[in-house]
């Protein structure tokens, strides 16, 4: 870290995924900002293929206030945000986007507002304040899409935020300290998740800064994200009775029993095939289309791409057939034992959803992706 005059010490964390344009450029304008402090800037990288790589390193070395977590196997900003704090030794966070949209200048006043009051918690940059905070060339779509999350937000966080979306924000280390092991380091929107998992209402302060329009590389933002904001939220508070995991899980598995009637329908009674041959194909359609929906969706951030989709593919079909095996055997068990047959199948349904749901996620998207990321053929 550079020494300073104040007594804070920061680490400005800041999460990239092929940035290589932008880092030196959010980098120089820190370092005219932060001149007379102790601080550091830590760019945690997911990575990257497009040459961040080399920048990283070439400016880590040059100067003793950069540093850079490089991680592989491993995708996710809040997550990234999570790692760049636990790996400091600052007693003040700050966490802010690679892509130059957020208004860095205010970023000392925010860093300032720790020393001038003991009791503040966290300085929040807010677009959606009275005065002074905008989202610069937003479309009307986006805004709204923007302030209905906003709002859905209030229903769950105990803390007062005018923009509890943003990413641009600095944090206590104590706080930190207090709610890491609560949260769930998924999704995109770290600052919700902080402040939702604190349980009780955070002393903060804004500050309002005009929202720039990207002119480097391209946005990480797709309709995925949107639905990791409703997860999260969700997950804050549904969580402790039924993981929201499961719960997705099983409506993956409602649209893959939608496409398996759909499919057995239109071979059976409009192709004119076997109605075994049609139920063996809709069975290995509706797998197929579980297995793309909770890859993509479920565990987004373990999701396989490339080559390790067709193990990931195998894997998981080998796990349903089993839990079919499960199904069958819980519901025939109860069946026996005069047990109401409508009950019966719906319980072995269950069991067998929670079966292939446990072992599908700890075989497929946890031990399978490790196995793979070290065999020689990856290397």
């Amino acid at each position: 870290m550079i020494e300073m005059e104040s007594s804070q010490s920061v680490s400005i964390i800041i999460p990239c995924l092929n940035e290589r344009e932008n880092i030196p450029i959010v980098l120089e304008r820190l370092e005219a900002l932060m001149v007379g402090r102790k601080w550091e800037a830590v760019f945690v990288d997911d990575d990257s293929r497009d040459g961040s790589l080399e920048v990283l390193l070439k400016l880590s070395r040059a100067k003793p206030h950069v540093r850079f977590i490089r991680r592989i196997g491993r995708r996710g900003l809040s997550s990234a945000c999570l790692e760049g704090m636990a790996s400091s030794v600052a007693d003040v966070f700050a966490v802010m986007d690679c892509d130059l949209q957020h208004d860095e200048t205010i970023l000392p006043k925010m860093v300032a507002a720790f020393e001038e009051d003991p009791s503040l918690e966290l300085a929040v940059g807010t677009r959606y304040a009275d005065e002074g905070g905008g989202v610069g060339e937003w479309s009307k779509v986006r805004i709204f899409i923007s302030r209905l999350a906003t709002n859905l937000g209030s229903l769950a966080r105990k803390t007062e935020l005018s923009d509890p979306m943003s990413g641009f924000f600095a944090i206590r280390r104590e706080v930190f300290e207090q709610t890491v092991r609560q949260m769930t380091g998924k999704g995109f929107k770290i600052l919700l998740d902080m402040v939702l998992s604190a349980g009780r209402p955070l002393k903060i302060r804004e500050f309002p800064y005009e929202f720039r329009t990207r002119q480097h590389g391209e946005s990480k933002l797709d309709i995925v994200v949107g639905f990791e904001y409703l997860y999260l939220l969700a997950d804050k508070i549904f969580g402790r009775f039924v993981p929201v995991s499961f719960v997705v899980y099983v409506l993956a598995g409602l649209s893959g029993l939608f496409l398996h009637l759909a499919t057995l329908g239109i071979l059976f009674r409009c192709v004119g095939i076997t109605f075994v041959t049609a139920q063996l194909t809709a069975t290995l359609v509706a797998m197929v289309s579980n297995f793309l929906v909770n890859n993509s969706v479920t565990f987004r951030q373990q999701r396989l791409k490339g080559a390790r989709l067709l193990p990931g593919l195998l894997a998981y079909i080998a796990i349903c057939g089993l839990g079919a095996i499960v199904n069958v055997q819980a519901s025939e068990y109860l069946f026996e034992n005069q047990i109401p047959w409508w009950f019966a199948g719906a319980a072995g349904a269950l069991v067998g959803a929670v079966w292939n749901y446990a072992v599908s996620t700890q075989i497929v998207w946890t031990w399978l992706p490790g196995i793979l990321r070290n065999s020689p053929k990856s290397k």
